[in-house]
């Protein structure tokens, strides 16, 4: 297993786009509704069991958290949980246009993974990141989380009908199936965030 991830460390919290860093040159994005358990795959990745708290109320995360690398100017950046944060309409409406613009233009950010609970894929806010993603072409990687909640055929078969549906998009998205509790799928996780960052390398 690659150590670059278990080395992350946090670096930094924002709300506003001043507070980004000018030095970053690759961004990973980690973005999905608030119980889709993003905080646990993060953990997860990093062989780390608070590198990203994991809340008992959905939601709580309401900053935008950067994660260094070993890597130069490399870092995983947690975006806040979307869908179920009980929040006054003018903090949602600020995030809203923060992320929106973050997806768009931010031109270091070389790839989302977006995190969907397998058993409830492609909701409306789902859809909108995507539509985010496939307006600039900006690779999206899909993990299927709580995948053991399943048996394995019918994962699969969520997996099967979610890339036909991604086909569609005609944009650089990719899906897998992903248990943070069983650690399915991290190696197929790890192998496309290398990818993302290497990419950048051989430039």
């Amino acid at each position: 297993m690659n150590s670059r991830y278990q080395q992350a460390v946090f670096a930094f919290s924002a709300n506003r786009e001043a507070q980004f860093p000018a030095a970053a040159r690759v961004e990973i994005a980690f973005a999905g509704r608030s119980n889709a358990g993003k905080s646990s795959a993060l953990n997860t990745l990093t062989n780390q069991k608070t590198l990203a708290r994991v809340s008992r109320t959905p939601g709580r995360t309401q900053l935008i958290n950067y994660f260094a690398l070993p890597d130069a100017g490399c870092f995983l950046v947690d975006l806040p949980g979307y869908g179920y944060a009980e929040v006054p309409e003018q903090v949602r409406a600020h995030w809203q246009a923060l992320l929106g613009r973050y997806l768009l233009q931010r031109e270091v950010l070389r790839g989302v993974v977006l995190l969907m609970d397998i058993r409830h894929p492609m909701k409306e806010l789902d859809i909108r990141m995507l539509e985010c993603c496939a307006e600039r072409q900006l690779p999206a990687h899909v993990l299927l989380t709580k995948a053991d909640k399943l048996s394995r055929s019918v994962a699969e078969k969520q997996l099967r009908a979610l890339r036909s549906e991604l086909l569609n998009w005609h944009a650089p998205f990719s899906v897998q199936l992903f248990s943070s509790l069983k650690r399915l799928g991290l190696p197929e996780l790890v192998a496309q965030l290398d990818a993302w960052i290497e990419a950048d390398h051989a430039e």
